[in-house]
């Protein structure tokens, strides 16, 4: 198959698509609340009920926030499930969604993060399907197209942030599946 007809768009969303769907989803199938909140380290950043944080900052709209800190210390907290599914959730999802797909407008700020599992789940499904969808309906004209002032670096193509969001979702959502071993073999149960 030659360049000119070549479909880029489809081979982006298969790199996603595949660890998703052959990785990733089962290995988030069953995730209980405990395994959500869990700490294996003290002061863990998580997601909290609002009020009970000692974060630096606490952002969220809803009866739970996640712990966060501007400028970030150095070295990072370490996160919790519910900690980086919200990041996943929020900041690498929801807020691109809105961004490059017409979805509602999205913040750490303003976002109801989820005060159980399964919550968090259900979101983290309408996010992706919100950006596979978007992403699906994208054009290789509109693949080279450069992002704009929507996102850090305008010049480059969209192509580079489906690249970029793809390696987020495989990285967060990778060390949520070792968060769950970890668990596992912590506790010696699921």
């Amino acid at each position: 198959m030659d360049a000119e007809h070549f479909d880029w768009n489809r081979t982006l969303r298969e790199q996603w698509e595949f660890h998703w769907n052959h990785q990733i989803r089962d290995r988030l199938a069953g995730l209980t609340d405990d395994e959500y909140f869990w700490s294996p380290v003290p002061d863990a950043w998580n997601v909290r009920p609002r009020g009970t944080s000692t974060a630096p900052v606490q952002a969220g709209a809803g009866d739970f926030t996640i712990d966060y800190g501007f400028p970030p210390p150095d070295p990072a907290p370490f996160t919790t499930i519910a900690w980086r599914l919200g990041h996943v959730i929020v900041g690498v999802l929801a807020a691109r969604n809105a961004a490059h797909f017409g979805a509602p407008a999205a913040s750490y700020e303003k976002w109801e993060y989820a005060g159980d599992a399964a919550t968090a789940l259900d979101q983290l499904e309408t996010q992706l399907d919100i950006w596979t969808t978007g992403v699906r309906g994208l054009s290789d004209a509109a693949l080279r197209t450069p992002i704009g002032d929507k996102e850090p670096y305008p010049d480059l193509p969209v192509a580079d942030l489906v690249l970029h969001i793809n390696r987020e979702l495989i990285h967060h959502l990778s060390e949520v599946s070792l968060l769950r071993d970890l668990y596992l073999h912590a506790n010696g149960t699921r």
